[in-house]
């Protein structure tokens, strides 16, 4: 699994309404074949900073989402909307996706 984390540094202007901004890409590339999850999160402390959180089933599968036509559309929108040049942690991991936490469960 090709594992993929960005953090986004959003203009002030722009965070309230991040999520709508990124919307069309988000389900774009979650309908891709070979994505497995693509998750946004949003800092507790400050709210101009957010976290993708993607995986892909393998190389081609992240190959072929950088190819898209909704790739560079979605890069063209962003690119509007951020402060600074983004920060991405891309390895390949062993899996296909999330896995149980063994140290943690709900108690009744």
């Amino acid at each position: 699994m090709i594992f993929i984390a960005v953090r986004f540094d959003v203009r002030p202007e722009f965070s309230e309404d991040w999520l709508t901004i990124v919307d069309d890409f988000t389900r774009a590339t979650r309908n891709e074949p070979g994505n497995l999850f693509y998750d946004w999160s949003r800092s507790v402390d400050d709210p101009t900073k957010y976290t993708l959180l993607e995986g892909f089933a393998d190389a081609e599968a992240g190959a072929a989402h950088v190819a898209s036509d909704h790739f560079k559309a979605g890069m063209e929108t962003m690119a509007r909307a951020i402060a600074t040049r983004p920060e991405i942690i891309h390895v390949e991991v062993p899996g296909q996706g999330w896995n149980a936490m063994a140290e943690l469960s709900p108690r009744d």
